[in-house]
C-alpha cells in the first residue's frame, strides 16, 4: 500500500519540473536574499533565474501532457517519430514534416502528421509516451507553442493546423 494516492502521485508526476523549479528558486532565493553576501549570494541569483526558467518550461509541460491509458505507443529516435497503435501506425522524420494538425473530432483526439509521400499518422494525444512529443514538436521552425497547447485545451470538433512547413505555406495556390 502506498503512502500517497494514485491521483496524487499521477498529478504531483504531471508538474514535476515546475515543482523542481519552485523548489530550485525557494533555495536561489534563500541563497540570494538571506545569506551574509559574497560568491553564494551571487549563485543564488543564478539558481534563482534557472528555476524560474524551469518553473516557465514546466508549467508547458504539464499543459502538454493529457495524461496516459490511450490506444498505442509514442518512440522518438533521432529525429524519427514512430507511433505504434492496435490498429496502424508509421513512422516520421522531423525534418521531412510538412504539416502537424490536431484533430479534436475523435475521441481521443490525434496528432496528425504528414510527410510528403506517406499516409498522414495519427497519434492520440493519450498514447503512451506522447508527452515526448513536446520536445519533438519544439525542434519545428517557427512552431508557436502556446498557440499549439491553447488549441489543446481548446473545445469544439475540428482539425486544427498547429504548424505548417515555411517553404509549403508559400506553395499552396489560392483560388481566391
Amino acid at each position: 500500500m502506498g503512502v500517497i494516492r494514485p491521483a496524487a502521485k499521477a498529478a504531483l508526476w504531471r508538474w514535476r519540473e515546475t515543482l523542481i523549479g519552485l523548489g530550485l528558486m525557494a533555495l536561489g532565493g534563500w541563497w540570494g536574499f538571506f545569506t551574509g553576501g559574497g560568491l553564494l549570494h551571487y549563485v543564488g541569483y543564478a539558481v534563482l533565474l534557472a528555476g524560474a526558467a524551469l518553473v516557465v518550461a514546466g508549467v508547458q509541460r504539464a499543459r502538454f501532457r493529457q495524461g496516459g491509458g490511450g490506444p498505442g505507443v509514442v518512440q522518438i529516435t533521432e529525429g524519427r517519430i514512430g507511433y505504434f497503435g492496435p490498429l496502424d501506425g508509421g513512422l516520421v522524420d522531423l525534418r521531412e514534416m510538412t504539416q502537424l494538425r490536431l484533430d479534436r473530432r475523435d475521441t481521443p483526439p490525434h496528432w496528425v502528421l504528414e510527410q510528403p509521400g506517406q499516409p498522414p499518422l495519427h497519434i492520440p494525444l493519450t498514447a503512451a509516451g506522447a508527452d515526448q512529443l513536446f520536445d519533438a514538436f519544439a525542434t519545428l521552425p517557427g512552431l508557436r507553442t502556446e498557440h499549439m497547447l491553447r488549441q489543446m485545451q481548446a473545445t469544439g470538433a475540428k482539425a486544427v493546423v498547429i504548424w505548417q512547413k515555411p517553404e509549403t505555406r508559400d506553395s499552396i495556390v489560392r483560388l481566391h
